[in-house]
């Protein structure tokens, strides 16, 4: 079995812990024949995310191929391309909008904002994806980056072209890229002409006065934090949702507060973590891991979903367990560590509580195995979650389709 095998992608639990028990690391490639290592064990794993002769810069790589191709040069000048000092460099001006005194004062307003889409849902019946755990995250960052309403765009579907695995996905990707380009030039021009108290003018800022960016980093960087921020806090809303709605004794625990919503997001972050693929990395030299050797310039893929479910590491690692340690890898390690993790964190606990406190009755509208997931090994979230609900308006009203 292969990384891109449709086995993985269907049950990627029993498919990454048959790829565990044989072995640490496995050599594949990818669908235009190059070459890639993927880490499936936690120590390893961990070990490779904080090790410097892993680079994300792809400059060091000695692959080519189209497949997945990469993104044009306006917009691939981000964090996830870069190592120390460019990196450290970057990270530190963006990390000004995620500091813990910052995340905090977003909280009223994302639970507003999630308070006012869960009030416009209507009926017994109710997809939580389209309802709120799509249009929370889009609101949230765009009003951090300051985007206007009016000019906001079906990021959802770029995001999803963009991780597609479908064989023709590279063109579409190169399509879905050309417009966010020309859609986030506009918006810094924008900026330029009519600054505000926002993270984009701040960042346009620092280009234009102090030359702490380049015009590509400028744009490379408003372009990752749109994909990334709406992205995985969707799924990690979803995801969180669904476990919670499979196991009910749980949901009961969090509505009567003898189990905090927090240690819930944790284990689905370990559990059914929304990006199972750390970004790609590339050997400086030939590095050992795990006994086989990834030679200099090969292309690694460390597996978060697999190491997150590794038995070395986690007892009955299957098992949804809110009561465990929170050392999963969903948010990587070291110093490339996810700078938006504690905004991802807020908006799930927040829409999850806000979900929990409008609906007394929650539960799963079609059979767990009838759920739709996105056809993606890069991904793991839901196109769909029906759910059939009683309102606290409601309080007499019978559940049912």
């Amino acid at each position: 079995m292969t990384l891109f095998d449709r086995r993985l992608v269907a049950d990627p639990v029993a498919a990454y812990a048959r790829l565990r028990e044989a072995s640490a690391v496995h050599r594949t490639s990818t669908p235009d024949g190059q070459p890639v290592w993927v880490i499936t064990r936690y120590a390893e794993a961990r070990a490779a995310l904080a090790d410097a002769r892993f680079s994300l810069d792809k400059a060091n790589a000695k692959v080519e191929g189209d497949y997945q191709s990469s993104m044009p040069p306006e917009l691939d000048a981000h964090l996830l391309n870069m190592d120390p000092p460019d990196h450290t460099r970057v990270r530190r001006l963006v990390a000004k909008a995620f500091t813990p005194q910052h995340i905090k004062s977003l909280a009223d307003g994302i639970r507003a904002t999630a308070a006012g889409l869960l009030a416009a849902g209507q009926g017994v019946r109710m997809d939580v994806m389209e309802t709120l755990a799509v249009p929370l995250p889009m609101h949230v960052i765009c009003e951090l980056l300051g985007i206007p309403e009016r000019d906001r765009h079906d990021f959802r579907t770029w995001t999803d072209t963009l991780l597609s695995p479908a064989p023709d996905a590279a063109a579409a990707s190169r399509t879905a890229m050309r417009q966010m380009h020309q859609f986030l030039a506009a918006v810094i021009r924008d900026k330029r002409r009519h600054p505000a108290d926002d993270l984009l003018s701040m960042l346009t800022h620092a280009r234009d006065e102090r030359e702490a960016l380049t015009e590509q980093e400028l744009l490379s960087l408003a372009f990752l934090m749109l994909f990334a921020g709406y992205d995985n806090a969707v799924h990690l809303i979803g995801n969180t949702v669904l476990a919670l709605l499979l196991h009910p004794r749980l949901m009961d625990d969090v509505r009567q507060g003898t189990l905090p919503l927090r240690a819930v997001v944790e284990e689905t972050l370990r559990w059914n973590p929304p990006f199972p693929l750390g970004v790609r990395r590339f050997a400086l030299e030939d590095v050992p891991v795990g006994g086989t050797v990834v030679p200099a310039g090969g292309r690694v893929w460390i597996s978060i979903a697999s190491a997150n479910r590794d038995e070395r590491r986690f007892p009955s690692p299957d098992t949804f367990d809110p009561n465990r340690l929170p050392v999963h890898l969903a948010f990587g390690h070291g110093f490339h560590h996810c700078l938006g993790a504690p905004l991802a964190r807020l908006e799930a606990e927040i829409a999850v509580t806000t979900l929990l406190g409008r609906f007394p009755e929650l539960e799963l509208a079609v059979p767990a195995d009838e759920l739709p997931w996105l056809p993606s090994f890069h991904k793991r979230g839901l196109r769909s979650l029906p759910v059939r609900t009683r309102s606290r308006t409601e309080p007499d009203a019978p559940v049912g389709i």
